[in-house]
């Protein structure tokens, strides 16, 4: 099982490098979740939330799922939500479809549902837009992860979250009528993922505890 081949290509061009030492730094708070679930056998639950669920936390959702994929870290499932409901932004479909992903548009209303798919033998991702806390959303022992200074300041308290992390990306938003559209989401779409690459490459599947070593050292 691997990613498809136009996506393995955007991947492979993903450069950590570019990611300030500063953004590093808050990004490490979702490295600790995620490695601590890994190192203690526990369901990952990211729900990635911003005001409309249109756009960033649509990106950031997919991206999430896809890079956990493709670093072999399982038990991954990836949300997002918003502080109301609106609709993907068909931008947000355009960036992703020239990333790889194959997107079928599920229906037809005003708030139509999408399922991308990453590699062709693996579930979709189903993308609508949707409230943090809808049914479809995880209610407990999940990370909340603000995408948005909007929705980081009018989300002080998330219940059932057991951790809260605020990880703002600016909003292409900004550029839906001028020319610069398509540039400005797909480059927001190639931030988060590498955000997100950055992620899941330090993740470890095999990484000892405190125990390990006393219980390593007893056998000795």
């Amino acid at each position: 099982m691997e990613l498809y081949h136009q996506l393995i290509q955007t991947v492979s061009e993903l450069n950590a490098e570019t990611i300030a030492k500063e953004r590093k730094d808050n990004l490490q708070s979702l490295i600790n979740f995620v490695q601590y679930k890994v190192d203690h056998h526990q369901e990952i639950r990211l729900n990635f939330i911003c005001t409309h669920n249109s756009r960033r936390s649509h990106l950031s959702q997919v991206w999430a799922q896809t890079l956990a994929h493709h670093f072999n870290i399982s038990n991954v499932f990836c949300y997002s939500g918003g502080t109301e409901a609106t609709a993907v932004f068909p931008q947000v479909v355009t960036a992703l479809k020239t990333a790889g992903f194959q997107i079928n548009k599920l229906s037809e209303e005003s708030n139509p549902v999408y399922g991308i798919k990453y590699d062709a033998d693996e579930h979709p991702i189903i993308a609508f837009s949707k409230k943090y806390d809808a049914d479809f959303n995880p209610s407990t022992g999940f990370a909340a992860i603000l995408t948005c200074t909007e929705a980081d300041g009018a989300c002080p308290f998330i219940v059932g979250a057991e951790q809260r992390i605020a990880l703002p990306f600016e909003d292409p938003k900004a550029f839906d009528h001028t020319a610069q559209k398509t540039e400005k989401y797909e480059e927001r779409s190639l931030q988060i993922a590498t955000e997100l690459f950055y992620v899941f490459s330090k993740i470890s599947h095999g990484k000892l505890r405190a125990w390990d070593f006393i219980r390593l050292a007893d056998q000795d």
